[in-house]
């Protein structure tokens, strides 16, 4: 019975069923709720019915956690995974409000479940046509989303207290595009040594993942198309020839217009 149940949880997490495919969309749909709902409450007052809600997410982070390291073939390793490093820090910041509400903020770290976005990206390319054709362009754009929202996060659970300039998440989040576009308004700074430190990291990993959409956004398009010999993946629509290794490729297309 106990080798059944895993295998339920193995197929949901890992299999190809339409089942499967439902509930890791349903986990993704949590997830973005989830983020909607701390960046909304981080303007109000946190009270008891934001509390009890706190927990229900924290209960269901943590089941979806378990359930993953019940399954992982290798659990020592893969409590080392950047995304379970994620799952325990977002479990913990939605229960850390029972220590006192002064630890409230730290909800707002749950944006690295963002993380996750990126185990989709497979199942995306093959349900929708839209994400398949322009791939480069939304993974480049989710890159810099996931990094504006974390370090937003990230901006607010260490300066809250620290800056009377970071009253919400929005004040962050304003603060983090400001710094990562290099427009600097000067009208909120970061207080400190550590402050000033976030600052820099934004600039520089900011610019970067920003550089990166504009240069996918305006170079030509590629198109996915496995070369049989040398396995180059990415190709011009209208190649003849890889350029690895000048295979005759035979792309399918409705021609350039």
């Amino acid at each position: 019975m106990r080798s059944s149940a895993k295998e339920m949880v193995r197929e949901l997490y890992e299999g190809h069923t339409p089942r499967a495919h439902r509930f890791r969309y349903w986990l993704l749909g949590f997830d973005l709720v989830a983020i909607a709902f701390v960046i909304i409450t981080s303007f109000i007052s946190y009270g008891g019915w934001i509390q009890l809600i706190d927990l229900v997410f924290g209960a269901v982070i943590v089941a979806d956690l378990l359930a993953r390291i019940w399954i992982a073939p290798r659990r020592l390793r893969f409590l080392g995974y950047p995304t379970t490093i994620a799952d325990m820090v977002s479990a913990a910041s939605f229960f850390a409000p029972l220590a006192g509400e002064g630890f409230a903020f730290l909800r707002v770290l749950r944006t690295l479940r963002l993380l996750h976005m990126y185990q989709t990206r497979d199942r995306l390319r093959q349900d929708f046509d839209f994400f398949r054709e322009n791939e480069q362009l939304l993974v480049a754009a989710t890159n810099l989303g996931v990094f504006i929202f974390v370090m937003s996060g990230f901006v607010f659970a260490t300066q809250h207290r620290a800056s009377d300039d970071i009253a919400n998440y929005a004040d962050a989040l304003y603060f983090t595009v400001t710094a990562l576009t290099t427009t600097g308004f000067g009208d909120i700074t970061l207080e400190g040594t550590g402050g000033h430190m976030i600052s820099v990291a934004i600039m520089i990993c900011g610019v970067t993942l920003f550089l990166r959409l504009a240069q996918v956004l305006f170079r030509p398009s590629k198109v996915r198309h496995p070369c049989p010999t040398c396995g180059l993946v990415l190709h011009d629509p209208d190649a003849v020839h890889c350029k690895h290794c000048g295979t005759t490729l035979n792309i399918v297309t409705e021609g350039v217009v």
